[in-house]
């Protein structure tokens, strides 16, 4: 489809619902020059006037495991497809917002089949090939904007244990931590829950708490290719909460209430590129449906039955900037997450990093990162691995990843990556593992 062509559609789809203007011009994204399909003539400029955001992009990596006890390659594909639609603007809803994200994720097998982590190596790969809707849940807004609820398909990583300053690095547990990703079924990318999330922001936004339950399995385990809403006995349900403290958002009342993920208008992208990061938040998490103990059995041999629970500490901050121009300084970040340890194979998870943006003067929208996490395995998982099978395992499993995330324009990037992966699946005999590669991401 020309780019034209599909700025057409879009622009027909936005006449068609009507609606008044959403913002003048300076509130408008900037598509000619941030996107690959620029701002179609200007129909998607008009369609985001009337309420109607449209954004795509699309991420390919490309990893090689170097050394290790098994080499190869592997190739992840990752398109992303977002709606957002300003419900006040359309049909004179006022504080509403809804919003669909489609993913479509091609391509697996770097950690299946060379590397073995218990924590993986992509944030985009995925272990069955398929096209799914990720977000798709309406919002309502309340008391300007202090309060919000929100029903729909919705992961929980698009929100709770988010650390900003380390979401250039590719590793998934700087995402959600290892730890929660490998407990029965938690809404994290890119398989999403049906559930409800409230949210309370101080009058200046300096402070917020916020909480969600949702269906305790998300999609359908029998068939996990496609979207599936199913509500079966034994799925039970999932509760998270967190509070935070942001001070660089002191005053910032104009950004978004809400995951909605689409481009930024001129003013919140100054913020979010200049601004810099301050976050300190706690969480906790629990499913009310019991599992399988991994070791311990009753009388008859038996699983025992446990219930499933976890929590976590973060910080992030930006420490001081570089030279005189706004948008370049260095930031660390540190999370500490940790689970009951009865019934997945990690106990607890540490992050620690920095990040510097706008290393060189002259390029003042690069990232360059440096991430560590240890993940400590579950004291019964190691014994039932011994037990089971006789394998020996560490106490943990560590990964170093070191990249640089180069914008060769507004809206392509490419991003060389090296990791290091010691004692991958946690096996004390397993090689130390080095792995290097690439991203590039395309914003459409």
């Amino acid at each position: 489809m020309k780019r034209s062509d599909f700025g057409m559609v879009v622009a027909f789809f936005a006449g068609c619902i009507g609606g008044t203007l959403a913002g003048e011009v300076d509130d408008v994204p900037n598509y000619a020059q941030n996107s690959a399909t620029g701002d179609w003539q200007g129909l998607r400029v008009d369609a985001y006037r009337q309420g109607v955001a449209v954004d795509a992009a699309y991420k390919f990596d490309y990893l090689r495991v170097l050394r290790g006890d098994s080499r190869g390659s592997a190739s992840m594909r990752n398109l992303d497809l977002k709606v957002r639609l300003d419900l006040e603007a359309l049909w004179g809803q006022e504080g509403a917002t809804a919003y669909f994200h489609v993913l479509d994720d091609r391509g697996s097998g770097i950690n299946n089949r060379h590397l073995g982590s218990l924590m993986g190596a992509s944030n985009i790969e995925v272990p069955v090939p398929t096209t799914r809707l990720f977000h798709a849940w309406v919002q309502q807004t309340f008391m300007d904007e202090q309060w919000s609820l929100l029903a729909g398909l919705y992961p929980v990583d698009s929100e709770f244990s988010v650390m900003d300053s380390a979401g250039v690095l590719l590793h998934p547990a700087y995402g959600a931590s290892a730890d929660f990703a490998v407990t029965r079924g938690p809404s994290i990318f890119n398989n999403s829950a049906f559930g409800l999330r409230a949210k309370w922001q101080s009058p200046l936004r300096t402070w917020y708490a916020m909480g969600a339950i949702l269906d305790g399995i998300p999609g359908d385990p029998d068939h996990p290719k496609g979207t599936h809403i199913r509500f079966k006995d034994g799925d039970g349900s999932f509760a998270i909460a967190e509070m935070g403290w942001t001070p660089t958002e002191l005053g910032h009342v104009f950004e978004p209430v809400g995951p909605a993920r689409v481009s930024q208008t001129p003013a919140l992208k100054a913020h979010e590129q200049y601004e810099g990061f301050s976050k300190y938040a706690l969480g906790i998490w629990r499913y009310s449906t019991r599992v399988d103990d991994q070791f311990d059995t009753d009388a008859a041999g038996n699983p025992l039955k446990r219930l499933s629970w976890g929590g976590y500490l973060l910080a992030e901050r930006t420490l001081f900037g570089i030279g005189p121009e706004p948008g370049r300084y260095v930031s660390t970040f540190g999370r500490y997450a940790f689970t009951d340890g009865d019934s997945t194979s990690l106990r607890d998870q540490l992050n620690l990093g920095v990040t510097v943006n706008g290393p060189f003067a002259s390029r003042s929208n690069d990232v360059f990162a440096l991430g560590w996490t240890t993940a400590r395995l579950a004291t019964k998982y190691r014994d039932v691995l011994w037990r089971d099978s006789g394998t020996t395992t560490s106490r943990a499993e560590n990964a170093l990843e070191l990249t640089y995330r180069a914008a060769l324009t507004p809206w392509l990037s490419v991003q060389p990556n090296f990791q290091w992966i010691r004692h991958p699946g946690g096996e004390a005999d397993a090689r130390p593992a080095r792995m290097a590669g690439f991203r590039m991401e395309i914003q459409l």
